[in-house]
């Protein structure tokens, strides 16, 4: 089975000390005051954590160098329409009466708009730049492990090499260290397959977010709706495979005086526990990957902020800002393995409790 036996190669890490502010849209980031640009860090910094029809590469003046991405849009109004983003020019133009939305509900998606001069907003199942991140990580995962599985079957008497040997204390950390002690020796094997993959996922994901150039530096742990998706397969799974002793003791806690036991008190309480657990798994994830970003951007942002008041001041607070951005970017790489152990071994607990029998 994939990711039966899984690991992490340790990668090269690519520190760049400038992150070279992009002006990727120049009314957004800054104005024109007194002939004088003014630069807006809020706009500069969600523009690039958030999602995006195209991968940004770089910006040269006026010049936006970008990779574009698929646009599939199916309309009630127009039927269905599949296009590159790069018609958009980085949301400068419509195409087809399609464009992405500046302001409003729908800022940032792609609306289409209707003869009445209203805005339609389509189903939209465009291959985004963390969708494109997503797959690239999965296509990565596959081929690394599947090619692992397959030596493991070659070489079933001889000691790991190479990759194999790289992997393997990933592997069997997660299984002796996290799986074993939180769910039972008799049971943790039917959960190894999924607890390896969110592991993996989770910490390829994010060191791959820390390299600023594509197919790398999109911020997929960053944002909410990957995490709620992954908090949501915890959830489904302790749900369906959670025993009688299990939900005993959500609707019945032993332990719990009588008066406390009858609805809606205690059975209350457990019951909303149910849910908040892969909430806070969802947010626990998301708030650490996407503050990590949100911090080195704000660093480098100093550069361009004292910059518009004094050119030399601009130059002094950038060798403090870079510094500042490596030490952050060094600590992002703690946080990116330790936001997947965390991730892992809470799923594996909530799996524990789900099986658990009675003593």
């Amino acid at each position: 089975m994939i990711l039966k036996k899984t690991g992490i190669l340790a990668l090269f890490i690519f520190l760049v000390s400038s992150l070279a502010y992009s002006g990727e849209s120049e009314e957004k980031h800054h104005e024109e005051i007194n002939g004088h640009e003014k630069f807006e860090p809020g706009p500069f910094i969600m523009d690039h954590i958030l999602d995006s029809y195209d991968w940004h590469v770089a910006t040269f003046g006026e010049t936006h160098i970008s990779i574009p991405l698929p646009v599939i849009l199916i309309s009630k109004h127009s039927g269905f329409h599949i296009f590159l983003s790069s018609k958009f020019h980085h949301g400068h133009s419509s195409y087809k009466n399609f464009e992405i939305a500046s302001e409003g509900e729908f800022k940032g998606k792609v609306v289409e708009l209707l003869e009445d001069g209203s805005y339609y907003l389509p189903f939209d199942i465009s291959i985004t730049k963390n969708v494109a991140a997503i797959l690239f990580t999965l296509i990565l995962i596959s081929w690394l492990f599947i090619s692992i599985a397959n030596k493991y079957k070659k070489n079933t008497s001889s000691a790991p090499t190479g990759m194999q040997n790289a992997l393997e204390p990933f592997i069997l950390f997660v299984r002796d260290d996290i799986a074993r002690p939180a769910i039972g020796e008799k049971k943790y094997e039917r959960f190894m397959p999924y607890l390896l993959s969110i592991f993996f996922f989770i910490f390829i994901s994010n060191l791959m977010g820390l390299i600023p150039f594509p197919p790398f530096g999109a911020n997929v742990t960053g944002n909410i709706a990957v995490t709620f998706v992954l908090a949501l397969f915890t959830f489904i799974i302790t749900t369906f495979v959670g025993n009688k002793y299990y939900w005993k003791h959500i609707f019945w806690p032993d332990g719990v005086p009588v008066w406390l036991k009858i609805p809606p008190i205690m059975p209350m309480v457990e019951l909303i526990g149910v849910f908040t657990k892969p909430f806070v798994l969802m947010v626990r994830l998301f708030a650490n990957i996407a503050a990590g970003h949100i911090i080195v951007l704000g660093f480098f942002s100093l550069i361009f902020i004292f910059g518009n008041m004094n050119v030399g001041t601009g130059y002094a607070v950038s060798v403090g800002s870079v510094a500042f951005a490596i030490f952050m970017t060094m600590l992002e790489l703690l946080v990116a393995i330790i936001q997947a152990l965390v991730f892992t071994l809470l799923s594996a607990i909530y799996f524990g409790m789900a099986v658990e029998e009675h003593h």
